[in-house]
Parts: structure tokens; C-alpha cells; sequence
């Protein structure tokens, strides 16, 4: 009982501190960060993930924490070029979100994955993330995990990569 009322607290207060950093830039931004990403990933070969949410949202604050923490920013870093959809208060970005079959109704924060060409790999279609408090940050661990590319880019004449 007292585990579960101290995990609680420490949510709380998380949640609290997050809500007043801003990630998410201005809405009309999104179409130019995703151009740039699509031509930075191709290059890089690395994904790209898009997060759907805004600065309000508890969830997507918590979301940000977890990408960050020390277990996954490397691995983000590595593997993900990461472009924050501000959908302002769902009346922002709609149809970056239709294009990429997120169904915001579910709720935000809302992740969709392209491979390094654009092509849409993954995108969240029951609301999986948008209790992030009530998530421990391993579950985005291995959502990172799941959609890493399977490559590095190493050439095929490269024997250890």
C-alpha cells in the first residue's frame, strides 16, 4: 500500500513539473520538421517517429520523460528521428493524422512510426499510450525496441557491422 502511495506521488509530482516544458512547437512547424526528417532518415537510415500531442497533456509530458530517461535516449538517439505534432486542443495537424491513421479521438499521446522512405510502419489504433502516468517506462523501451530499424545501414560488403 505504501509503495503504490509512494509510485503515485512520484507520478504526480513528475507530471507536475513536466506540464510546464515545452515540447511540442508550433502546429504549422510539423509539415517542415517532417519534410526535413524524411530527408534526414534516408540518409541516416533511421526511423522516424511521430508523436501526436501537446504541451496540455499530462500523458505526452510523461511520454517525453520516458523517450529521455537514460535507458532510452541513446537508443532513440540511434535509431529514431523524433518530430512532436502539436495537435493544439485536436482542431491542429488533423491531417497529418488521417495521412498517417492515428485516430486522435483515442486520445493523445499518439505515436505513428515511417521507415526511412516514409513509408507508414506503425501507428497506434487503440490509444496504447495515452495513459502514459499509469505506464511503466519500459513499455516504451520495448516499443522502441519493436520498431528500431533492423539495419544500420551497413553495406552488404561490410562483414561486422
Amino acid at each position: 500500500m505504501l509503495r503504490k502511495l509512494s509510485i503515485a506521488l512520484l507520478l504526480t509530482a513528475l507530471t507536475s513539473a513536466a506540464q510546464s516544458r515545452h515540447i511540442y512547437p508550433d502546429p504549422g512547424q510539423a509539415k517542415t520538421d517532417l519534410a526535413a526528417a524524411l530527408k534526414a532518415a534516408s540518409s541516416d537510415h533511421k526511423r522516424i517517429l511521430l508523436d501526436f500531442g501537446g504541451d496540455w497533456c499530462g500523458d505526452c509530458q510523461v511520454l517525453d520523460l520516458y523517450l529521455h530517461n537514460d535507458k532510452n535516449r541513446e537508443l532513440l538517439e540511434k535509431n529514431f528521428i523524433l518530430i512532436h505534432v502539436n495537435v493544439g486542443h485536436y482542431d491542429a495537424n488533423l491531417d497529418l493524422a488521417v495521412k498517417y491513421k492515428v485516430p486522435l479521438e483515442r486520445g493523445v499521446p499518439a505515436l505513428a512510426v515511417l521507415d526511412d522512405s516514409g513509408k507508414l510502419l506503425y501507428s497506434q489504433r487503440t490509444g496504447e499510450f495515452e495513459s502514459m502516468r499509469r505506464m511503466d517506462p519500459n513499455t516504451v523501451t520495448t516499443f522502441l525496441v519493436q520498431w528500431k530499424p533492423t539495419h544500420s545501414g551497413c553495406s552488404t560488403v561490410l562483414l561486422n557491422c
